[in-house]
């Protein structure tokens, strides 16, 4: 049986790791210095000051480069994430003890799920899961440049110097470790989440944010390395839950707060059903504030799909009994359309916050054991609403045709984006410094152009991080650099680049 105790942990990454010498300071406090906010506490306001979440803004949630205020982004999708989980702790902690062994929590728990909800999707690349796509097809198209898969055993034509060494030395690699060549054939989103709070953003003691590790183990949905992951299965396994560079942090993070192997954190899966009630409701709301389909196409779709299904029932007929009350207030139109998706969200999002208590106090026992396999909202009382919404989503937002284009356009420049990008970070005089001159002008354009924290990640890596292949290093510096990129920096970038990629400069890789 899990310890809240534990799996609430304060204890943060320089506690259990310990600080590099040189790094402690010896600035004694002032004795007035109180300490008034908690460790979670503390933990949510590191992540929401954070550059990433500012760039959210201008990720894409549902719609790429979307010019309409209203319609979500991944900044907002992640406060409203952060909010859902916020109060579902606050009623966990508040409802759940002290026999379920929850008492003293009521600060601590809320706050870590609101950190958590804030930080989710972080490493999300631009263009959303096209965005993730493009990244795995850049690598699953150049196997032998970037693991030394080479068909017949022989290097291909025209590969040489730094490259070949490096697809050697990784090939060799990959043969010891295949998590080493699946990290970025499989690249995932949740994955890069961690290693930037764990390992990116900037910190002098090398901790990322320095979170601690009950937020870090609740903040991974997915529990397993990049070899491991299966779609079918237990539900935390089904997604990379990190890389083989975050692997050794991520086992002491794990060990401290008392978890198994393959067991997720019981407030992960609180942050997963509370990512799935904002994107299945809000995306939604989104569809219809864009016009894509009108209030009541959407209701004739709930009563349709659902007809016996109670909570699919009761979110369509009191969203209708509002709309209809709307009405006589002589609205405009695009008023009448906002009232009536408003009310929508409201009775939805209340059916599912409530169906995920439940199911939370009915399935707790198993969540505390490590026995909770399935999705909490996938056996509640509002399972089917959630079904119905998202396949609504599916076929109205996802495929349309104007999010389709957006999203091939959004593939194609990430691609041409990350040959640029490797010209930059493998031509240069040689394989063992990575620091040293780049040997085209092109190549040392490209490489200024990638962040310098990260160039710093690559080139003087962190205790253990040196014992990675060159080659993983250099892979993983290309998919740090586009996924921390917003949409529109991505276009720039790609437009910027491509003015010098012409004539003597251009080379394809």
């Amino acid at each position: 049986m899990l310890n809240w105790d534990k799996l609430l942990s304060e204890k943060r990454l320089d506690d259990i790791v310990g600080v590099p010498p040189g790094l402690t300071s010896a600035v004694a406090e002032p004795s007035w210095l109180a300490k008034t906010r908690s460790a979670a506490e503390r933990d949510y306001d590191r992540v929401r000051f954070a550059a990433p979440v500012r760039r959210l803004a201008d990720k894409t949630q549902v719609f790429p480069l979307e010019r309409n205020d209203s319609v979500r982004n991944r900044l907002t999708h992640s406060e409203e994430v952060s909010a859902i989980a916020r109060s579902v702790g606050t009623h966990i902690a508040h409802s759940f003890h002290p026999a379920r062994g929850i008492k003293g929590h009521e600060r601590r728990l809320p706050a870590m799920l609101a950190a958590v909800g804030l930080a989710h999707d972080l490493g999300n690349p631009p263009f959303g899961h096209q965005g993730e796509e493009a990244i795995r097809h850049w690598f699953r198209q150049r196997e032998a440049l970037c693991f030394g898969n080479f068909r017949e055993g022989k290097p291909p034509r025209g590969l040489g110097g730094v490259e070949l060494e490096g697809a050697l030395d990784m090939g060799r690699a990959c043969r010891a470790n295949p998590a080493l060549k699946e990290d970025f054939l499989r690249f995932e989103g949740n994955a890069q989440t961690m290693r930037l709070v764990m390992r990116l953003q900037s910190s002098s003691n090398g901790f990322g944010l320095n979170l601690t590790c009950g937020t870090l183990a609740s903040l991974m949905k997915y529990v397993v390395p990049s070899d491991a992951a299966k779609k079918s299965g237990p539900v935390a396994s089904r997604k990379v839950g990190y890389f083989a560079s975050e692997a050794d942090l991520i086992s002491k993070a794990r060990e401290e707060v008392g978890l198994g192997s393959g067991v997720r954190h019981p407030l992960a899966h609180v942050l997963e059903a509370c990512d799935d009630i904002a994107y299945s409701v809000l995306d939604t709301e989104d569809t219809v504030k864009k016009g894509l389909v009108s209030f009541p196409d959407l209701i004739a779709y709930l009563e349709a799909a659902a007809p016996a299904d109670e909570a699919v029932q009761y979110v369509a007929k009191r969203s209708s009994e509002d709309h209809v009350l709307a009405r006589k207030g002589k609205l405009a139109p695009s008023e009448l359309n906002d009232v009536s998706m408003q009310k929508f969200r409201v009775h939805a999002i209340n059916v599912l916050v409530s169906a995920l208590i439940q199911t939370w106090g009915a399935r707790y026992d198993a969540i505390v054991s490590g026995d909770q396999d399935e999705s909490l909202l996938d056996v509640g009382p509002a399972a089917k609403l959630v079904e119905v919404l998202k396949r609504f989503d599916k076929e109205h937002a996802f495929r349309h045709t104007s999010v389709l284009g957006l999203e091939v356009d959004g593939f194609n420049k990430l691609n041409e984006l990350m040959s640029m990008l490797w010209r930059g970070i493998v031509e240069r005089e040689s394989y063992d410094k990575p620091a040293s001159k780049r040997t085209s002008p092109f190549a040392d354009l490209a490489y200024s152009h990638i962040s310098q924290n990260y160039r710093q990640a690559f080139e003087q890596p962190p205790e253990g991080g040196s014992s990675l292949p060159i080659r993983y290093r250099e892979l993983q510096l290309l998919t740090d650099m586009v996924s921390g990129m917003t949409d529109s920096y991505a276009v720039y970038l790609h437009r910027r680049l491509g003015e010098f990629h012409v004539g003597a400069s251009q080379r394809q890789v």
